[in-house]
């Protein structure tokens, strides 16, 4: 049983608590749920620079990240740092997230928000609308077609935009349909947690050009960033990156200005 399936299988039992105790009705009764959402695809698309910031205290490959922020505080450096979007993890037991995290960043800021998150179920994104979020995440490797296209389209009549993960070929070509906004090319190789943008090179021309293609995990450099661009990706995720240091905002600026000078 690799990592994935382990916190799938935990995912599958904490959904089925949460839905026992917060019913679909009280989600929808969230102020926030008839917010209207900006879409990451579209800024991605117009942006210079493309960058999704994210918000990660740990991660089953690295015990611990930064734990000493507030996401408030990171959400609102992001914004001033013009990101493109950021992204919230809420998965708890392994990366140390919460669904409150995604609350404070949404009052703390105006960009669109990604629900980082390991979405079975459309009680989750229901979650993720309720909560603030704009984006949701969908991780091909462990949903089947039609789960895929369940969910998307489910996201999608909530106003959503959704970033479909894939870490290969087998992965993209069962998952494309027209409910996905963005296709995430994952360089991470989730049975070993190596990591290499030659998936992300690989994979760009199979993905179609009606979708925002984005580019996740190893992206720590300008020059990484300026070696996928030809590849046609719009999009790059940034995870420990600016979470390593003591101020995500601060780093992102830097990194933004050395990327579009």
């Amino acid at each position: 049983m690799n990592i994935l399936d382990k916190i799938i299988a935990d995912k599958c039992k904490e959904v089925a608590l949460r839905k026992q105790l917060i019913p679909v009705k009280q989600l929808e009764q969230s102020v926030l749920f008839e917010r209207k959402s900006p879409s990451l695809a579209q800024a991605l698309s117009t942006s210079a620079s493309g960058i999704i910031a994210e918000h990660k205290r740990r991660s089953p490959s690295k015990a611990t990240i930064n734990h000493n922020l507030n996401v408030q505080d990171v959400a609102s450096g992001y914004e001033q740092a013009g990101v493109c979007g950021m992204s919230v993890l809420t998965d708890g037991k392994y990366f140390g997230g919460s669904l409150d995290d995604l609350l404070l960043a949404r009052a703390a800021a105006q960009l669109p928000l990604l629900r980082k998150e390991f979405v079975i179920d459309t009680y989750q994104i229901l979650e993720a609308k309720a909560y603030g979020a704009d984006v949701i995440l969908l991780i091909a490797a462990v949903l089947t077609r039609e789960e895929i296209k369940t969910l998307s389209e489910f996201a999608k009549s909530l106003g959503l935009d959704v970033l479909l993960e894939v870490h290969n070929l087998e992965e993209l070509q069962k998952s494309v349909m027209p409910s996905l906004d963005m296709l995430g090319v994952n360089n991470r190789n989730l049975k070993t947690f190596e990591v290499s943008l030659e998936t992300s090179k690989s994979l760009s021309a199979e993905i179609p050009d009606d979708f925002v293609k984005v580019s996740e995990s190893g992206i720590s450099s300008i020059e990484a960033i300026i070696a996928l661009q030809p590849y046609g990706y719009k999009g790059f995720l940034i995870g420990e990156n600016f979470m390593k240091t003591d101020d995500p905002g601060a780093s992102a600026t830097e990194f933004i200005k050395q990327l579009t000078q």
